[in-house]
């Protein structure tokens, strides 16, 4: 099978290569899938650039990516055989693996091969893994939502686009940030704030007549907390996925407390079983009835991996940077 590797951390263009690799064969448990499209997520190419918490290869060779969508050609002992044929998205597949989805081949346990809805193309099941399945989680790990008010940090991004969508879904209204009239137009939510141009919490206060948010699905908890304590309802959530900003923020324990807040600090990589199908049950929901729309920014294909993680790298794309396979 071709697919596109690293056997050493570094730039793209000098690391990654584009060769052929032995076809991978299901063990127990596993499906295989022909991949027909990769997604490129930030996480990837921190991984492949070496910036992320491993300090070291943690395996001799790295197909890279976790997300990704195909069919399934074959499946190992203790799989149903009616999976073949099956078209799939993935998820968490280089999760302490060592092949992800930037091949031709992939083998990965069943249950993260996903069904992939008629209605969604390829390519938009390669977008749409990780990053919809922490936007689902940040918004409903901790009950209903509707008639919440739900405020998005970072609403372009790919986590927060999909998450401003979803949490209309479930009756919510919605308030993104966002750092211009473009990226609010592709976020696509109704109430926004330009956190460049505007005070977020004057704002927010103001959208919501002095109220404030029952909830908040948060890019950057660290840079954000200063915002997010008064505009946070006593009782309230903050689902906080990232903290890029700042890495080890001091938390401002006691006036959080006494508002007595939840703070969830989640990755999906370590979502449970049981929570993952119903994560999964939902989203097929949405999928099905052509309820959600993707960002799917083309990549171009095996051969221009480099190029798709210097796009991402560079951080000027609107969605989720997708190599057809």
């Amino acid at each position: 099978m071709k697919a596109a590797y690293y056997e050493r951390f570094g730039p793209a263009a000098d690391v990654l290569t584009i060769g052929d690799l032995p076809d991978p064969t299901p063990a127990i448990g596993e499906v295989l899938v022909r991949i027909h499209a990769t997604g490129v997520n930030p996480s990837d190419v921190k991984s492949r650039g070496g910036v992320s918490v491993a300090t070291e290869m943690p395996f001799p060779r790295i197909i890279p990516h976790s997300d990704g969508a195909g069919v399934i050609e074959a499946v190992g002992v203790g799989v149903d055989t009616a999976r073949i044929g099956e078209r799939v998205w993935i998820w968490n597949a280089q999760w302490q693996r060592a092949f992800g989805t930037a091949a031709e081949l992939l083998a990965i346990p069943s249950e993260h091969a996903v069904r992939l809805p008629e209605t969604t193309s390829f390519a938009e099941g390669a977008c749409f893994g990780i990053p919809a399945m922490t936007a689902w989680y940040a918004l409903y790990r901790d009950g209903p939502i509707d008639g919440k008010t739900v405020l998005v940090t970072g609403g372009a991004g790919t986590v927060g686009r999909y998450a401003c969508q979803m949490a209309a879904l479930g009756g919510a209204r919605v308030i993104t940030t966002v750092s211009s009239p473009q990226k609010a137009a592709h976020a696509g939510a109704e109430d926004w704030v330009n956190y460049r141009e505007t005070d977020v919490v004057d704002a927010v206060m103001d959208l919501t007549d002095g109220a404030g948010v029952d909830r908040i699905v948060d890019v950057d908890f660290g840079a954000n907390q200063a915002a997010s304590l008064p505009l946070i309802k006593p009782g309230g959530v903050i689902a906080a996925y990232a903290s890029a900003a700042v890495r080890d923020p001091a938390l401002n324990f006691y006036p959080f407390m006494f508002k007595n807040i939840t703070l969830h600090m989640l990755i999906v990589y370590q979502l449970d079983a049981a929570t993952r199908r119903v994560g999964e049950a939902q989203l097929t929901k949405w999928l099905e009835a052509g309820a959600l729309s993707h960002a799917v920014v083309p990549g171009g294909a095996l051969a221009d991996m480099a190029k798709a993680h210097e796009m991402v790298e560079a951080g000027q794309k609107l969605g989720t940077v997708v190599v057809e396979v």
